[in-house]
């Protein structure tokens, strides 16, 4: 029973570094602040664009 217990309590202390780790792996999603001077986002195709003057 103690045993069952220790295991238990070393997954439960491992599992936010495991998830830290998956996550940090992921490329972070561009967003309009990260669009260069000039460009505006485009949801449809979710990147920068140059703005269509009409």
């Amino acid at each position: 029973m103690k045993l069952k217990i220790t295991l238990a309590a070393l997954a439960l202390s491992l599992s936010p570094a495991l998830a830290s780790a998956m996550c940090s792996s992921m490329k972070p999603a561009q967003t309009a602040s990260m669009c260069t001077e000039g460009q505006v986002w485009d949801a449809a195709t979710a990147a920068c664009i140059e703005p269509v003057s009409s």
